[in-house]
């Protein structure tokens, strides 16, 4: 599946749940928002291939301006009724939503000189009618809508069974640079997902550098190769399908770092969630067990056997509480296993993560 990459990469940020950046970083972006053997070639492939995303569609339809403007319209009002309703369980205000769509349009459509008649597009009017019905009526997250999301500088696909990349996952990528000589090491990402976090170590690792990227689901694992093929990381990336450290037995105590953003959320908080997450988002990838901490726990466990003697690990949690167990746990119970194990914040000042050392 080869797509090319022509347009500029802009930044945007369409879900209403994510923890707010501060000012300075927020004024200077423009746009954006877990178990088996290890898997043979037919075996990723058979799950349904990733859909280009919707700008990188080419332009073989049209519209005329006059019907163009009127979805416009159309789809505006929409997005002034509905506001007040979605924003009851946290989702997405009038002006959000108004913003969503100028995306919508920027990305099915090229721009073209006002005086011209006819707008083409990379879908149809129709869909695109049905597509802003689904964003407002069944309340579709937007990025599955558009098929992919703005994360750190990738433009990273995404669709229906994936989880889609939250902004403060990426400290995770920072944390992982500030270890001393990563750049060469063996390297874990453990409930990969869309391969974000390890699409953003991958690039930035030298020659001996790779990352094991693991997923229970063929979903996930056929939407991170895509991105994985998209960035050319090939050489630096290898996709494993298995339960976390499962696929991961032939490299067990030689990993310099592992990292993961497990299930973290409560199971009886799921159905709270906001419908854009709750009622669309893949529950493997949100449901944490009873209190939310039945995949860290593992991951705990697990990594002082699969980090070597002095290895990193990097998990993001629900929070202060959940960090602070972790932390405590580490620093208690597997205080012979590992040292330095900190707590750091994400953009808005909440402990969202728990590092540290094997020893």
């Amino acid at each position: 599946m080869n797509w090319i990459w022509t347009v500029e990469m802009t930044l945007r940020f369409p879900l209403a749940i994510r923890s707010p950046l501060p000012p300075a970083l927020a004024s200077s972006l423009h746009r954006r928002l877990p178990i088996l053997s290890s898997p043979s070639a037919a075996a990723l492939s058979s799950s349904p291939p990733a859909s280009p995303p919707l700008f990188l569609r080419p332009l073989v339809f049209s519209a005329s301006r006059s019907d163009f403007l009127d979805f416009r319209r159309w789809a505006e009002s929409l997005a002034l009724a509905a506001g007040p309703r979605l924003t009851c369980d946290g989702g997405p205000d009038a002006g959000l939503l108004g913003r969503e769509l100028s995306w919508l349009l920027e990305d099915a459509s090229a721009s073209s000189d006002s005086s011209v008649d006819e707008v083409r597009l990379r879908v149809e009017l129709e869909e695109l009618y049905r597509l802003w019905r689904e964003r407002i009526e069944k309340r579709r997250p937007f990025q599955y809508i558009v098929g992919c999301e703005h994360w750190r500088d990738l433009i990273l696909v995404v669709k229906e069974g994936v989880l889609i990349p939250r902004p403060e996952t990426e400290v995770v990528v920072d944390l992982v640079a500030e270890v001393q000589g990563f750049e060469k090491g063996l390297w874990a990402d453990l409930g990969t997902g869309s391969g974000a976090i390890a699409v953003g170590i991958g690039r930035m690792l030298k020659e001996g550098g790779r990352v094991l990227a693991t997923d229970l689901s063929p979903v996930a694992l056929e939407v991170a190769r895509v991105n994985v093929e998209r960035y050319e990381l090939k050489d630096k990336i290898e996709l494993r399908q298995g339960s976390w450290f499962e696929p991961l037995q032939d490299v067990e105590g030689e990993l310099m770092g592992l990292v993961s953003n497990p299930p973290y959320i409560p199971s009886t908080n799921l159905s709270g969630l906001q419908a854009e997450v709750g009622q669309h988002e893949p529950k493997l990838a949100l449901d944490g067990g009873d209190d939310g901490m039945d995949h860290l726990l593992h991951l705990c466990e697990g990594s002082s056997l699969a980090l070597k003697s002095g290895g990193f690990f990097a998990f993001e949690t629900n929070g202060d509480k959940q960090s602070k167990f972790i932390a405590d746990l580490m620093t208690t119970r597997w205080r012979k296993v590992f040292h330095n194990v900190k707590m750091v914040s994400d953009f808005a000042g909440i402990k969202r993560f728990v590092t540290g050392f094997r020893r």
